[in-house]
């Protein structure tokens, strides 16, 4: 299975409601590696590295439980970068 990365910047209400410790979980569900952090505008960006359909499943479970609080997703592919063997919060 090949891997992918994707660059995703969230935005809405989504700081402050629990949003980077659900990301964490839903990644490590799905075994992806990268982060997830805030970002001083008040936007939440994340790296997701795996393979599409873990992402993409990963992305479903997010606004599953949080898409009140989402109102725009910004998602771009990127390659993979091997600095990250897991997933994390970054701050």
């Amino acid at each position: 299975m090949d891997k992918i990365g994707k660059h995703v910047i969230f935005r809405g209400r989504v700081q402050g409601v629990g949003f980077r410790y659900t990301t964490q979980r839903a990644a490590n569900h799905y075994g992806l590696t990268g982060f997830v952090k805030n970002l001083p505008d008040g936007t939440v960006e994340a790296l997701f590295q795996g393979t599409a359909a873990n992402i993409t499943a990963c992305m479903d479970e997010i606004t599953d439980n949080l898409g009140g609080y989402i109102r725009d997703i910004t998602a771009n592919q990127r390659p993979v970068n091997p600095q990250y063997q897991d997933f994390r919060i970054s701050y």
